[in-house]
């Protein structure tokens, strides 16, 4: 019976975990549509805005990878 109750709870806390997923993905599309706002009010600032949007993603990226890993993590234990 424990056993059965932790494999639920590993369910449970893996599909909590991919909620991170969602979160990242949701974050990096605010973070673009902040940084195509910027560049249309300020042409000239294309190149600053896009290297600090690739730095901003890419630690996006990362938190959702994290996430997506631990949910994998959780599942196949």
């Amino acid at each position: 019976m424990a056993a059965e109750q932790i494999f639920d709870a590993s369910r449970l806390g893996a599909g909590i975990a991919a909620l991170g997923v969602l979160g990242g993905g949701l974050g990096l599309g605010i973070a673009t549509k902040g940084v195509l706002d910027a560049i249309a009010r300020q042409p000239e600032i294309k190149a600053e805005a896009f290297k600090n949007f690739i730095i901003g993603a890419g630690l996006a990226e990362a938190t959702s990878i994290y996430a997506l890993f631990i949910a994998l993590l959780l599942i196949f234990s």
